[in-house]
């Protein structure tokens, strides 16, 4: 599999509209350290069907092969109507965004924003 093109100048980041099937994540992982990213961003409008049910182990599958790699992952766009029917949901993005390795953000600029934070801060990955 190989992810479209960005142009995102930000050769760390990843972009991509919509995230391949369940067993195409390891080789989007590939494909991210082949290119150098350090994250793997993905569009919320791009996500299949389930993906943020937490009961199909879609997201939380996809999540730990991108910690497990190194790689940290980003779901931007608006998630409020799965956040809206899912407590569990809820408090599984609180605590991600508390961490370092999985983020839901509004978008690009938020990302960009907030790893630029972090990279003033402190270097740890």
């Amino acid at each position: 599999m190989t992810p479209p093109p960005t142009d995102r100048p930000d050769p760390a980041v990843l972009v991509l509209d919509r995230i391949p099937g369940r067993g195409e994540a390891s080789d989007l992982i590939g494909a991210a350290l082949e290119a150098g990213a350090r994250w793997v961003a993905l569009k919320a409008a791009g996500l299949p069907p389930g993906f943020l049910v937490l009961s199909t182990g879609q997201a939380g599958e996809f999540a730990q092969k991108c910690v497990n790699y190194r790689i940290g992952l980003a779901i931007l766009g608006d998630i409020g109507p799965a956040l809206a029917t899912s407590s569990a949901l809820r408090d599984w993005v609180r605590e991600c965004n508390r961490g370092d390795h999985v983020w839901f953000l509004n978008d690009e600029a938020e990302l960009a924003a907030r790893l630029s934070q972090r990279s003033s801060g402190s270097e740890q990955e």
